[in-house]
Order: structure tokens, then sequence, then C-alpha cells
């Protein structure tokens, strides 16, 4: 039972986060016609920093692992940084709603995407 609930824990946190990113391109619909069914982990609420900071870097390295074919290892430096520059860029407001849904709304999306930028990742197409 104990190997579940952190298995359990990190494939919510992957698709929680792998919805993050796909919103972050999201198009004419809105990023809601692409997360319907989705449900934020309540966790997220009261996490601290640096918990978010690493479910931000986990959810690039499964994304960006995925999207260039590379062992999720090798992004950690990249996505670390991408984790540190969108969160440190985030005001009140957008980290509350991070908290609240789950997902970069359209003034965070943007501060990630450039992060990503930044950090020399590609954007998910």
């Amino acid at each position: 039972m104990r190997l579940l609930a952190p298995r359990t824990g990190r494939l919510l946190l992957a698709a929680g986060l792998l919805a993050a990113l796909a919103a972050c391109n999201a198009n004419k619909a809105g990023p809601t016609a692409e997360l319907a069914g989705y449900t934020p982990d309540p966790a997220l609420k009261t996490a601290s920093a640096n918990n978010l900071t690493g479910r931000v870097r986990h959810a690039c390295a499964v994304t960006q692992a995925r999207l260039q074919n590379v062992s999720e290892v090798s992004l950690a430096r990249p996505c670390g940084c991408y984790a540190q520059r969108t969160l440190a860029s985030l005001d009140q407001g957008e980290l509350a709603a991070y908290r609240t849904t789950g997902y970069f709304n359209d003034s965070a999306r943007a501060k990630a995407l450039s992060a990503l930028d930044s950090c020399q990742l590609p954007r998910p197409a």
C-alpha cells in the first residue's frame, strides 16, 4: 500500500502538470475545453514553494522527455531552470489561480512560455 500512494501522487502530478503545459498552447477553444474532467490536486492549495517548484519541474521533465525523446533525468537542469523562473515571475494572483485550478492562467502561461525560451527548452506544439 505504501508504494501505491507515491505512484498515484506522481501520476496525478504528471497529469495535472501535463494539463497545465497543454493549456499553455490551447487553441481558440480555450484551456478549459482541453481540460474537461481534470480535477486539480487539493494539496496545491497548501503546498510549499519548494513543493510547487518540484511539481512544475517534474511536469516539465515528463513533457519535455516525450517531446524531445530523451530521458527525464537528462532534463533535470533545464526543467529546474524553467520551474524556478516561471514561479518566480508569477504575481500573487497568478499563483493563487494556479493553486486553485492546477494550471497556469493566460498571463502566467505567457510567463511560462518565456521561461521555456530562457531555459532553452522547446515549446510544446
